[in-house]
């Protein structure tokens, strides 16, 4: 898949879904691990059973992130 800056507008951004999660992921230097919420994260189901087109958004979300997002700096 090509992964460009305009990735995002590709994909649902709702705050607990698959590109969510998978861009956080990245974000707090996570391993990939599929995943959403069928909610607001952490406030809901955790669904790890994703359909392809979930698995597409989630790692459409890490590897945007990989690319043009920025990391959790822990210092």
């Amino acid at each position: 898949m090509k992964i460009d800056n305009d990735t995002c507008k590709n994909y649902d951004q709702r705050h607990g879904g698959p590109f969510d999660r998978g861009s956080a992921d990245s974000y707090y230097n996570r391993p990939k691990k599929p995943h959403y919420y069928v909610g607001g994260t952490g406030t809901s189901a955790e669904v790890t059973n994703l359909t392809e087109s979930e698995l597409e958004a989630y790692n459409a979300g890490y590897d945007w992130n990989e690319q043009f997002g920025e990391k959790k700096d822990y210092r």
